[in-house]
């Protein structure tokens, strides 16, 4: 499995490469971000930007904020594991307890009458 994943992943990899390569001058051609109001006589324009630096920033913002949901989850399990721990030792403590009582029987009397 390990090596498929792996396989995969140098594919996946190629394939972004040569689509890079076969459309550089598409990736390379600058955009301007535009923002008009007329309500409130806002304008606003971005400076040139390329589609490889949107394309960047897209897939860093994704990796960001993937990673803190990641990390969130991470913490949120983290504390779930330590509670059941907690909940664990509370019952070995508790089984141990009870293994270690005397035994007792009010039944006076034959130990065949007591199997029956």
């Amino acid at each position: 499995m390990r090596y498929l994943k792996f396989i995969l992943t140098v594919i996946i990899i190629m394939l972004v490469i040569i689509i890079i390569i076969q459309n550089h001058g598409a990736f390379a051609t600058k955009l301007v971000f535009r923002l008009d109001l007329n309500m409130f006589t806002l304008n606003y324009r971005s400076a040139e930007i390329s589609i490889y630096n949107i394309t960047a920033i897209a897939f860093l913002s994704g990796v960001i904020i993937t990673g803190v949901f990641g990390m969130m989850e991470r913490f949120r399990l983290k504390r779930q594991l330590k509670d059941l721990y907690k909940i664990i030792r509370d019952k070995d403590k508790e089984l141990n307890s009870l293994r270690n009582l005397p035994i007792t029987s009010d039944l006076s009397g034959n130990i065949d009458e007591i199997i029956k």
